[in-house]
């Protein structure tokens, strides 16, 4: 492959990976959100809160994903892409609800904190089975 060639698709990587970022905070942003006012303003139990919080991001993030990160998508029917998407979430929305009682009730931080260190750790998955699953 010519150097020329490698070079453009490492740069288009990059490009894909600061939007898939972007993203990410977008779509985190409004998680942490919703987190907060359900549990805070509602007073709803935070492990509670964090599955509609949880869904606002997952929405949010694929939207994103399909009009601005990825531009070659695998699957046509965006019925069947949203539900491999989804599943996808259900794995980090899994990962992210242990991680944040892990890390609230046995290491003892703050529930928003908990939550900040699960989307680091749920960001990387969700990146890695979104790019090899769904898009190009």
């Amino acid at each position: 492959m010519p150097h020329e060639l490698v070079e453009k698709k490492n740069n288009e990587a990059l490009n894909q990976f600061i939007r898939y970022v972007l993203t990410a905070i977008i779509a985190s942003s409004l998680d942490f959100a919703c987190l907060f006012i359900l549990t805070e303003q509602f007073h709803i139990y935070y492990l509670a809160s964090a599955v509609p919080a949880f869904l606002v991001g997952l929405v949010t993030s694929y939207i994103l994903n399909i009009t601005w990160v990825f531009e070659n998508r695998r699957f046509n029917d965006w019925w069947f892409e949203f539900g491999i998407f989804t599943s996808i979430g259900v794995v980090g929305l899994f990962l992210n609800e242990v991680l944040i009682w892990v890390f609230t009730e046995h290491a003892h931080f703050h529930y928003l904190v908990s939550k900040a260190l699960s989307v680091i750790a749920v960001f990387f998955w969700n990146f890695i089975a979104r790019k090899s699953a769904l898009f190009h």
